[in-house]
C-alpha cells in the first residue's frame, strides 16, 4: 500500500521499491505524468541484463485482443529482461480491467499506468493505493524548486549558465505543465547556444508564459468582466481533463494580487512601485490588463470577491462531484461583479 504525495515523488522515483510491480501516475500535470512514467520505465528496464523490453499500450491495442495486456504482464520471459508496459487509461484500460492484475500478486512484468486527474475516491486510484504490490504517484504542477531543478538539468546538458535575474524570470513563466516547461527551456537553450550565459533579455525574447497561456487567462477574463470569454476558457480547461479546483486556486491568487496592489494604491504608492513587490513578477503581457483591473476594483468589492472565492474553494473540496459547476458559477459571479459592481451573484459574496 503506497500512496506517494506530489512533493515526495521525485525521491521515490530515484530508487523505486523492487517489490512493486504496478505503478499509477495521476494528477493535473499531464506532461509530468507522461515524463515520470517514461523515466520509471527506463529505470526498471535497465535493472535487468539484458535490459527489459519497453512496450506501450492504449485502448486501440486491446480492440482485437482484450487479454493481451494480462498475457504480456503475467508471462515470464524466456530470453532477456522482463517486460515493462506503459498503459494509458481509456474506455478499455480502466479500473475493472486492471483490478485482477494489480490485486493478484506480483506480476512477471511491470505495469506503469498513466491516468488523468483522479479524485481520492475514484476506483483506479484506490486500486493502486491499496495494493501491497502497487504504488500511486501524484503529479501536480511544479513548485518553484522543481522548476529550478529542471532549468539546472536542461542548461547543464547544454553547457549553459544563467544569471540570477534570468533564472527568476524564467521560473516565473513556467509551471503549467512539465512537458510545456521543458520545451520552453530547451527552446531557450537552443536560442542561447554558443553564448555561454543566458541573460534576462534572452528569456524575455524567447520564453512565453506557459502558466498564463494554460490557466491565467481564466481569472484575467473574470476580473475584466468578460463573462463569455471566462466561460469559454473555463470549459476549455475542464474539457482537457484538468482540475476545476486548479482554476479556483488560480483565481484566488489573482484576486489576492489585485487586493495587495489596490491596497498599496489607496495608500498613495505608485502602481509600478507596488507591482515590483509582487513575487513572482507579473508577466509583461499581463501588465496593462492588470493595471486596468487594479483601478477598476475597489477594496470593498475585492474583499467580497475573495470571500466568495474562499467559500467556493471549500465547497469544491467538500463536494468534488460538483466542482465544475461550483467553479463556473464562481467565475460568472466574479465577471458580473467586475462588469457592474453589483450583481445578483455578488450577494453570495457579501
Amino acid at each position: 500500500m503506497v500512496a506517494i504525495k506530489a512533493h515526495l515523488a521525485a525521491n521515490f522515483l530515484k530508487s523505486p521499491d523492487p517489490r512493486l510491480s504496478a505503478f499509477l501516475f495521476f494528477g493535473s500535470d499531464a506532461g509530468l505524468v507522461s515524463e515520470r512514467a517514461y523515466l520509471l520505465a527506463k529505470t526498471i528496464a535497465a535493472r535487468d541484463t539484458p535490459a527489459g523490453e519497453l512496450l506501450k499500450f492504449d485502448d486501440a491495442d486491446l480492440e482485437s485482443d482484450p487479454d493481451r495486456l494480462a498475457v504480456e504482464l503475467e508471462t515470464m520471459p524466456m530470453f532477456g529482461g522482463r517486460k515493462v508496459i506503459r498503459a494509458t487509461t481509456g474506455r478499455r484500460i480502466n479500473a475493472n480491467l486492471l483490478k485482477p492484475l494489480v490485486q493478484g500478486g506480483r506480476l512477471a512484468g511491470t505495469l506503469i499506468v498513466e491516468g488523468g486527474n483522479l479524485r481520492p475516491d475514484e476506483a483506479l486510484r484506490a486500486l493502486f493505493e491499496k495494493s501491497e504490490h502497487a504504488a500511486a504517484v501524484a503529479c501536480y504542477a511544479d513548485e518553484a524548486a522543481d522548476l529550478d531543478e529542471l532549468v539546472r538539468q536542461v542548461l547543464k546538458a547544454n553547457a549553459l549558465e544563467i544569471t540570477p535575474d534570468a533564472r527568476e524570470l524564467l521560473v516565473s513563466r513556467l509551471g503549467a505543465d512539465r512537458a510545456l516547461s521543458r520545451n520552453e527551456i530547451e527552446k531557450l537553450a537552443l536560442f542561447a547556444a554558443g553564448n555561454g550565459t543566458i541573460e534576462a533579455s534572452d528569456v524575455d525574447t524567447v520564453v512565453g508564459d506557459a502558466a498564463e497561456l494554460a490557466l491565467d487567462r481564466i481569472p484575467n477574463a473574470a476580473a475584466s468582466g468578460d463573462g463569455a470569454r471566462t466561460a469559454q476558457e473555463c470549459d476549455r480547461w475542464i474539457a482537457s481533463g484538468e482540475s476545476p479546483q486548479a482554476i479556483i486556486l488560480a483565481v484566488q491568487r489573482h484576486f489576492q494580487r489585485l487586493h495587495r496592489i489596490r491596497a498599496a494604491l489607496d495608500k498613495g504608492k505608485p502602481f509600478d512601485e507596488a507591482l515590483r513587490a509582487i513575487k513572482p513578477p507579473l508577466h509583461f503581457k499581463q501588465k496593462a490588463a492588470f493595471s486596468v483591473q487594479c483601478r477598476a476594483w475597489t477594496l470593498e468589492r475585492l474583499n467580497r470577491a475573495l470571500s466568495g472565492i474562499a467559500t467556493a474553494a471549500k465547497a469544491a473540496r467538500l463536494s468534488p462531484q460538483l466542482e465544475a459547476q461550483l467553479t463556473e458559477r464562481l467565475l460568472l459571479d466574479l465577471a458580473r461583479l467586475s462588469a457592474t459592481g453589483q450583481s445578483t451573484g455578488s450577494r453570495r459574496m457579501a
